[in-house]
């Protein structure tokens, strides 16, 4: 949906307010997903914004029943283009092949992410599966820009379908090492918890009565007092699952900009690595499975932790 604010065609975005949400820009970007607050901005300043009819300042304050008109430029095709970025492969044969995602790196394009991906990357390196389109070849599972860990990437179509089967039977294995606020007192335990768009800002999830179905089981791995580190395994793979799960049980994830509190461990966003990945393979009938070591931003913090910091 994000172009510039100059000319070209356009269309009409319009957005009826329930509530009472507060500044303008803010508005738009929580309520269109991938709208900025720099692309709200240039719109405005551009005159392509109205309220009840009226151009608008960024600083209007929204109020319940106010009609929403944005005269926006038609989107630029997308398209991703090969791009020779250092990956860090952990497998790879004809058909499949495991990346250990760093932190900070979005997995495929998108506006505001253009290049620069995951997936310019691995286009760069190898031949995808065309399925899920230009965008997001060989894709067949994603995790957060920072969300660091493994993937799995489909090489042929073939291998494409069979692993997305495996994922939706949920006979795939998927362990996420998190360090999260609170000092949780069970061992163990288990988040059944419906997840689907917040309603109250559509750029983050939530637990809601009628959402899909999710279920994260969690395991203590060690105890820091204000905090825990913890093993996570998805039964269900929703988007921000275990951000947006272990949030819902008051022990967000740290680091979290989104779903956790503002008074939180220095970092990049939040701790969470996807460690532990395990699958059939779709040719050989063979079970993998592989694991990465945490970042060494993650390990040091773990050291801090250890001596008693932010305690």
């Amino acid at each position: 949906m994000a172009g510039n604010g100059g000319g070209g065609k356009r269309m009409k975005l319009t957005m009826m307010v329930t509530t009472e949400h507060g500044r303008l820009d803010r508005v738009i970007t929580d309520y269109f997903d991938d709208v900025t607050r720099s692309q709200a901005d240039k719109w405005l300043h551009a005159g392509l914004v109205t309220v009840n009819g009226r151009p608008a300042k960024a600083s209007y304050k929204v109020a319940a029943d106010d009609q929403i008109v944005i005269a926006a430029p038609e989107p630029t095709v997308l398209s991703a283009k090969p791009q020779n970025i250092p990956l860090d492969i952990v497998y790879e044969d004809d058909d499949v092949l495991v990346v250990n995602k760093p932190q900070g790196m979005v997995v495929h394009p998108a506006p505001g992410h253009p290049d620069g991906t995951l997936v310019n990357g691995l286009m760069y390196h190898t031949t995808l599966s065309p399925i899920n389109g230009v965008l997001r070849p060989g894709i067949v599972h994603r995790i957060d820009k920072d969300t660091s860990g493994l993937l799995m990437v489909a090489k042929t179509a073939t291998a494409h379908q069979s692993l997305a089967a495996q994922l939706k039977a949920k006979t795939t294995d998927r362990e996420y090492l998190a360090i999260v606020h609170g000092n949780i007192k069970e061992a163990t335990g288990t988040i059944d918890a419906p997840l689907g768009r917040d309603p109250k800002n559509r750029k983050k999830h939530a637990v809601v009565p009628n959402g899909r179905h999710a279920v994260t089981h969690f395991e203590v791995v060690e105890r820091f007092g204000s905090y825990t580190l913890v093993k996570c395994r998805l039964e269900t793979g929703r988007t921000h699952q275990i951000r947006v799960h272990m949030a819902y049980i008051k022990h967000p994830v740290a680091g979290d900009p989104l779903y956790g509190p503002k008074h939180t461990l220095p970092g990049n966003g939040q701790y969470l690595h996807a460690a532990t990945l395990g699958f059939t393979h779709p040719v050989t009938g063979q079970h993998l499975e592989f694991s990465a070591p945490l970042p060494d931003y993650f390990e040091a913090m773990l050291t801090r932790l250890r001596y008693g910091a932010f305690n």
